[in-house]
């Protein structure tokens, strides 16, 4: 039976506040307070014939599903999508511009840059071609606005590092309300557990637990 406490600040979906939802590519539900699991990706981590097999893959789902569509629907599909995505993503296509140590630190500086301002973010794992986090906006603050401010930044100093310009990112983020304590838990051992997973040597990744989250007990295990 799962006994850890929860970490401090951490707070789940709350089953007595309103969730609300939009659709993109993939279902996003936003709910005042909560804490979400997030993964990034840069725009030519997955190559051009999987998002046409992805495409292929809502497609034939959507005539398997017609409107109206469910909650549990929706999520079925946000984590077929994800496994399948993330699998790909870990094989690491395109540029890997965070494999690259001054890279990665711009990412993790920007994540961190407006912490308890903002947000508050709570764990990191960064990839070549990605990266994974757990963050609870501030009241004032909604995700869309925080992912969207770092990553214009990040692009932006890669840029100007690499002679590049334009986007970097894959617009659009996999995004999930952590439920609960035991839901936490494994959102961190997953992601704790995905450079090795991928197969990746300790120079190509960072990561990243608050340190009042480690002194409650709250840590990648290896």
């Amino acid at each position: 039976m799962f006994n850890l406490a929860a970490p401090p600040d951490f707070r789940g979906l709350d089953p007595h506040v309103p969730v609300t939802v939009y659709y993109r590519h993939l279902p996003h539900w936003r709910q005042e307070g909560a804490t979400y699991y997030v993964t990034s990706h840069l725009n030519d981590a997955l190559p051009e014939a999987k998002v046409r097999e992805l495409k292929g893959l809502r497609r034939e789902w959507e005539s398997r599903h017609p409107p109206p569509r469910s909650k549990d629907h929706w999520e079925s599909y946000a984590r077929q999508f994800a496994v399948k995505a993330e699998r790909w993503i870990d094989e690491g296509h395109g540029r890997c511009y965070f494999a690259e140590p001054a890279h990665a630190k711009k990412l993790a500086d920007a994540m961190l840059f407006f912490q308890d301002q903002r947000y508050q973010l709570f764990g990191y794992v960064v990839m070549p071609n990605h990266c994974h986090l757990i963050v609870k906006p501030i009241a004032g603050h909604c995700l869309e606005g925080i992912l969207r401010a770092w990553k214009g930044y990040v692009a932006w100093q890669i840029n100007r590092a690499v002679g590049g310009s334009g986007t970097i990112w894959q617009q659009e983020s996999y995004d999930r309300i952590v439920r609960d304590e035991e839901h936490l838990y494994r959102v961190v051992q997953y992601i704790g557990h995905n450079p090795a997973k991928a197969g990746l040597p300790p120079d190509r990744w960072y990561r990243w637990i608050h340190p009042r989250w480690q002194q409650a007990g709250w840590n990648f295990v290896d």
